[in-house]
């Protein structure tokens, strides 16, 4: 357990202010924020509340700072990444006692999401220096192609507060290196983790106005304005489908680049040759990472009727020894539900689920207690029209259905209007390479639970969103390609 103190002092350590132009200030109108540890429902500190002027006095910054950094040495801006990345290691036990506190996540999660978070500065500041463009001989012969790739401009980012130091750095990270100035707002639940990291960047010698951060509570009132402005020319968003839908109506007005990561409902596949042991190992990591709060979380679980009681049986063990509490007690694997809200969705979800006919295996509960806990659960029977099967859970629910052959695998997994990720367990390789290809997901773990990797390309078709982040495409969202003609005698 943590010292109470040491979690005040790490608290405070950190700006609890606006980033606008290289300076921390308040709010224009002086209003703040409480921000919650979900774990206690009580008060951790306050930050500012940016309203519409906040917004756009940060996107003039940025735009004031965009010229400068585009033309910024390539190597420079790698070398910022790169100190920024070793600044980030340096201080793992800070950060992740941060992110615990105001997320909810247990401390050893935390950590990981934070060597997570440092391996996107650390992969980008290598892409920095590998911006290429090309030069050809048209087919007649008469000209010469010239063709160049440049920032694409300032860019807007609205980021979540599941991973809320990873999906910072994921669009940060290819920012700096391709020379974009940005505008941040952070998710209201858990903006510390993004004024912690925004610090270091200030530390390692990002420049002035290329990072401004706006902590609000009203996403419309500021992130609007500064869509519709016109000096933005860069959208990047990680959240709910519907607030995606929403963000696109908004920046079509200026035809803004946009990328979209957005929710899913990923199908976890185990056939009846799978490794069971595997597969068991696999759904816990699917599942039960950042206690099921994850776009890339296992939602529906599809089972090969011959294996599907052992499957059942032996992942609610697993599940059932998993010690639920706040995230900086010792031994603790489970922590609480980001809110109330988030909470109410689940005991919901199950609830319909039950009254459909599905049966509870283990937890189907909140926790007693203060905080937002819910036990980690294991539905069987979970008919196809419940909601469990269209709705994202984002929480520790696995609903296990039944399937008896590969054709209805296929066809219920791609029963969805979403496409993030799907999982599939099986040591056919014909049947392995057979339904990767015809699952309708931008990414697919085969006999593996987790397929986040900074050096791959990360995001999903359908619903579920617009472009990739991270690997070596990651940093085409932030540049622009353009053609020269040049007339040869």
């Amino acid at each position: 357990m943590t010292d109470p103190n040491r979690e005040q002092s790490v608290v405070d350590s950190v700006p609890h202010q606006l980033l606008i132009d290289g300076s921390w200030r308040p709010a224009g109108s002086g209003a703040t924020t409480v921000v919650e540890d979900p774990a206690t429902e009580k008060a951790l500190c306050e930050v500012a509340d940016a309203g519409r002027d906040d917004g756009l006095a940060a996107l003039a910054a940025a735009d004031r700072a965009q010229p400068a950094f585009a033309a910024m040495a390539p190597r420079e801006r790698s070398d910022i990444l790169r100190r920024a990345y070793e600044a980030v290691l340096a201080r793992v036990e800070d950060l992740a006692l941060l992110m615990t506190l105001e997320m909810g996540k247990p401390l050893a999660e935390a950590r990981g999401e934070v060597t997570y978070a440092a391996e996107f500065l650390r992969w980008f500041s290598e892409e920095a220096v590998r911006v290429d463009g090309g030069f050809a001989v048209s087919p007649d012969g008469r000209n010469r192609f010239l063709v160049m790739r440049q920032a694409v401009g300032v860019s807007v980012f609205v980021t979540p507060w599941n991973f809320p130091l990873a999906m910072g750095t994921r669009k940060i990270a290819p920012a700096i290196a391709a020379g974009c100035a940005m505008v941040v707002k952070p998710a209201p639940q858990t903006p510390l983790s993004m004024l912690a990291l925004a610090q270091i960047l200030q530390e390692v010698g990002l420049p002035d106005g290329v990072l401004n951060v706006v902590t609000t509570t009203d996403a419309a009132d500021v992130v609007e304005p500064v869509l519709r402005d016109g000096r933005a020319r860069k959208l990047s968003f990680t959240g709910s489908t519907a607030v995606g839908r929403l963000l696109l109506e908004q920046a079509s007005s200026k035809v803004l680049r946009t990328s979209m990561e957005l929710g899913g409902n990923a199908a976890f596949l185990v056939f009846d040759d799978a490794d069971v042991d595997r597969a068991v190992e696999g759904a816990m990591q699917a599942k039960m990472r950042n206690m099921g709060e994850a776009c890339t979380a296992a939602n529906r679980f599809l089972v090969q009727r011959g294996i599907a009681d052992e499957f059942s049986r032996r992942l609610a063990d697993r599940m059932g020894a998993l010690t639920v509490g706040r995230g900086t007690e010792d031994g603790v694997q489970v922590g609480p539900m980001i809110d109330g809200k988030g909470r109410d969705k689940i005991v919901d979800l199950v609830g319909d689920a039950v009254a459909h006919g599905a049966e509870v295996v283990l937890g189907g509960e909140r926790a007693d207690g203060p905080g937002y806990f819910y036990r980690p659960t294991v539905l069987t029977g979970v008919p196809a029209h419940s909601r469990l099967n269209s709705e994202e859970i984002f929480g520790p629910v696995a609903p296990i259905t039944v399937f008896d052959d590969e054709a209805q695998a296929l066809a219920d997994a791609n029963a969805t209007d979403f496409g993030l990720v799907d999982y599939v367990f099986t040591q056919d390789l014909d049947r392995a390479l057979r339904v990767s290809e015809r699952l309708e997901a931008g990414m697919v773990g085969l006999n593996t639970g987790l397929v986040s990797n900074p050096a791959a390309p990360f995001g999903g078709i359908k619903q579920s969103g617009l472009g990739r982040e991270g690997g070596t495409v990651g940093i085409d969202e932030f540049l622009e390609t353009k053609y020269v003609a040049i007339a040869t005698a």
